[in-house]
């Protein structure tokens, strides 16, 4: 009860933040103050707009916003999201271009599960729509899930993607972005070793932790300083009373979202003010730079805390896909059992939470995979979120994933061509 009543006191000061924001807009809209135009109403009317839209953003889902799309044919196309795979803890969904042929490209985006909503990956889903069929996993926020769905951890989550890729068939290419990358190559060696016809094409890995030691960051640092103890006293709390999932154990988006503006505090303060002021003037918009980076960013949402615990212990502390000693429901995952897949990886050079080293590990994992079928690449200046989503991405990385696509698209047992774009 006692982590239950901290749960809903966070709530309680997200809802009252979010009240006072109405409140005071309300306030400051009354006809009556018209007739005495003064700057304090306006910077109220001004605090109370970016203060409401800031605390409600918390707790909802961002929408996709992907309803059309403009065709090589100069038609703009509905776009459908369609549910192919419905499970409990998340969602396998495609992006369906309605009246266009589909694509022979069948990409499955495997989505970070680290306190935000795959919407986060927005632009990345849009710029692999214009020619690829996107299929990418839909986390649920686990304040929703009842606790009669059982748990959800770093095993849960591998046989998730298990299944995923069973479902898409062995003509699929998956892409991991960040957090999820250690995991679906793990998920990728379960395959191989117990389903090798349903293994996919090709595996690009994306700024993922699947060596935390090889270049230490902060991020990996905190992992090490803190015990497994401290963590759950300090992390844990359970859903309150106002959700489905009424005393679960998790880690909650707001705690998550609170860590992530205090290490940037005055940044974010900076910002928020600026804010206020343009919107004072008039200058503010729904769509403007401000709202378009928070509207995401405060969307937050809450992890099982089974799931977190698990990652920190296994991923970070005790490096299990790192020493290749991943086990999944009580069976070893060996990743030199991977033999067919295509691996890629790429890193950002100035990537401060996967730093250059931790992801390109997994390459000397694949003890099974023939040089051949194996790449990498480092771009220069690109920091975490542009290896993804950025012009980085757009420009340089995007391309070259597609051509590693297209280079590892006929059978998996297929070990005739080399990867051109091979560091």
């Amino acid at each position: 009860m006692r982590m239950m009543s901290s749960y809903d006191l966070m709530e309680t000061f997200r809802n009252t933040n979010q009240w006072m924001g109405a409140s005071a807009k309300a306030l400051a809209s009354y006809p009556a103050l018209s007739m005495v135009p003064h700057p304090a109403v306006q910077w109220m009317a001004a605090w109370g707009e970016v203060t409401e839209r800031s605390f409600k953003r918390m707790v909802a889902k961002p929408d996709w916003g992907i309803r059309t799309y403009t065709h090589e044919d100069g038609k703009d196309h509905l776009v459908e999201i369609d549910t192919v795979l419905e499970r409990d803890f998340g969602n396998l969904i495609h992006f369906r271009v309605v009246g266009r042929p589909v694509q022979p490209r069948r990409v499955l985006l495997v989505a970070p599960m680290s306190g935000h909503y795959a919407t986060l990956l927005r632009s990345t889903v849009k710029s692999l729509i214009v020619n690829c069929e996107v299929y990418i996993t839909d986390w649920h926020n686990a304040r929703d899930i009842p606790v009669s769905a059982g748990k959800f951890d770093v095993e849960d989550y591998t046989l998730y993607l298990v299944d995923f890729m069973r479902e898409l068939g062995p003509d699929t290419h998956v892409i991991a972005v960040c957090q999820p990358a250690p995991l679906t190559l793990a998920a990728t060696a379960y395959l191989a070793e117990a389903d090798p016809a349903a293994q996919p094409r090709s595996l690009t890995l994306i700024g993922g932790p699947v060596d935390p030691d090889a270049t230490p960051t902060d991020v990996t640092d905190f992992g090490r300083r803190v015990t497994m103890g401290q963590l759950e006293q300090s992390m844990i709390q359970r859903v309150g009373f106002k959700y489905k999932g009424v005393g679960r154990a998790v880690y909650p988006g707001l705690l998550q979202l609170a860590s992530f503006m205090s290490m940037n505090a005055e940044r974010h303060t900076t910002a928020f003010n600026e804010q206020i002021l343009r919107a004072a003037r008039g200058e503010a918009g729904d769509h403007d730079a401000h709202n378009r980076f928070y509207d995401e960013y405060l969307a937050v949402m809450d992890m099982t805390a089974e799931f977190y615990l698990s990652t920190v212990e296994r991923i970070f502390k005790n490096r299990e896909i790192a020493r290749n000693a991943f086990v999944v429901e009580g069976k070893p995952v060996d990743i030199g059992k991977i033999d067919s897949v295509a691996v890629m990886t790429v890193e950002g050079a100035k990537d401060d939470i996967s730093a250059p080293g931790q992801c390109i590990a997994a390459l000397g994992l694949c003890t099974g995979l023939a040089d051949s079928k194996k790449a990498s690449h480092l771009e220069p200046g690109a920091g975490h979120y542009g290896i993804f989503a950025g012009k980085s991405w757009r420009d340089n990385i995007r391309p070259l994933v597609l051509n590693f696509i297209d280079a590892n698209s006929g059978k998996p047992a297929t070990r005739k061509a080399a990867n051109k774009n091979a560091a």
